[in-house]
């Protein structure tokens, strides 16, 4: 394996500089519109028509000529009935209205709609109550959108009311950033499916089944690679098939054990060791390899640190692959209710349930917070960030805490 790059433990926001400066978004794919919620649009946007296209009623009411309806009360002749996306070529003359319901396009000769609950009425008459100003209750052609007027920017997170907007253009799919195929191996002797559990000592595989389950909540569908046992050609024949994919995680083997062999696999594939240990707690033994610009993930084995390295690195990265701008969980300042002691050096992701209270947000431990208490996370909102240089943090401190329970993102990871 190259001997570039840092070999030694290095600080959080180093980590993710070094990991982030080597993602670049990946290319442009068309979706149906059907499914482009969430994606990252790669286009820009521009009306092509007017939205709306003709000028429209506002209100369910009849529509009239303002000088008709300038001394009231007075009775026109309703010579028209347009229900909603109907259009008539007759005109309104001196004395005229047209029943008309909210949407319909105005008839040539009117300039004002009146509301029905300022109106009397009958079947062939209307009297009108109040006197309206030229063109009150009426939306103009293109008062949405006019021809060549910019929707959306590429980079731009498409919401529900972009895909309405980009529908209403005409179109039924729209070019977005590509979402990346990502491996999933989990490595160890120990491990087991969960259909294949026995009294023997070995444990499940729940690493795999979290991680798929993250990226799936994120809109990728995970390649799972099942489990490799702790024998060097048994892993090599597994990276390679995940190395078909964009991204490759990996969990377990990236220790300093006699069995940890993941580095030494990925340098016999010719990778380059680009981070290996990071100064966290969980998750310190955390491995980020390239080959052929493919980034490689080799995250700890134990549950807790699993996920929270996942967190920390790897999500954030995926997002900029699929051409995300923001890439972080919301962080949110939070009251620590318990007493929280650490040693100096590491920076601690803490789990915390979250409670709101009138004046704010407060958190208390979930529990043991070792590493391998997969229940934490479970019971987990938030986690609270430690910085490495604190040590004690009595009950009532701020902190901040990344929300877990939250999905959408922010620019501010929540550590220096």
């Amino acid at each position: 394996m190259s001997q570039r790059g840092p070999r030694q433990s290095v600080e959080m926001a180093a980590a993710r500089t070094l990991i982030l400066d080597e993602i670049q978004p990946l290319g442009a794919e068309n979706q149906a519109l059907r499914g482009a919620v969430g994606r990252v649009l790669a286009e820009e946007l521009r009306a092509s028509r007017s939205i709306p296209p003709l000028d429209n009623s506002a209100m369910d009411g009849f529509a009239v000529r303002a000088e008709d309806i300038a001394t009231v009360p007075v009775t026109l002749r309703v010579v028209e009935d347009l229900p909603a996306g109907r259009w008539t070529d007759r005109k309104i003359g001196p004395g005229e209205a047209a029943r008309i319901m909210t949407g319909a396009a105005i008839p040539d000769g009117a300039d004002t709609v009146v509301m029905i609950e300022d109106t009397e009425p009958t079947t062939t008459q209307v009297r009108v109550n109040r006197s309206l100003p030229f063109g009150a209750n009426i939306r103009r052609a293109g008062s949405d959108v006019s021809p060549g007027a910019l929707v959306a920017t590429a980079g731009t997170l498409i919401n529900p009311s972009l895909v309405g907007m980009i529908a209403a253009l005409g179109r039924t799919s729209v070019s977005v950033i590509s979402r990346p195929r990502v491996a999933v191996l989990a490595t160890g002797d120990e491990l087991v499916e969960p259909d294949q559990l026995e009294d023997d000592g070995r444990i499940v595989t729940s690493n795999s089944y979290t991680l798929c389950a993250t990226l799936e909540r994120m809109g990728i569908e995970p390649i799972y690679l099942g489990i490799a046992k702790d024998e060097p050609e048994i892993i090599r024949d597994a990276f390679l098939r995940g190395l078909r994919a964009d991204v490759v995680v990996s969990t377990g083997g990236v220790s300093v054990g006699d069995r940890d062999w993941i580095k030494q696999v990925l340098a016999d594939l010719g990778g380059e060791l680009r981070l290996w240990r990071v100064k966290m707690k969980p998750g310190a033994p955390l491995a980020f390899v390239t080959i052929d610009g493919r980034p490689v993930f080799g995250l700890p084995g134990n549950p807790v640190s699993s996920l929270v390295t996942f967190e920390q690195f790897v999500r954030p990265a995926l997002l900029k692959m699929m051409g995300h701008r923001a890439l972080y969980r919301p962080v949110e300042p939070v009251v620590l209710d318990d007493v929280y002691d650490k040693p100096t050096g590491r920076m601690h992701f803490v789990r915390v349930m979250l409670d709101r209270q009138p004046d704010g947000l407060h958190a208390r431990l979930t529990g043991d917070q070792s590493s391998g208490v997969l229940l934490s996370m479970v019971q987990a909102d938030g986690l609270a960030i430690v910085s490495a240089e604190t040590t004690h943090l009595p009950a009532g401190t701020t902190v901040p805490v990344q929300i877990l329970s939250r999905e959408d993102l922010c620019d501010d990871p929540g550590f220096n």
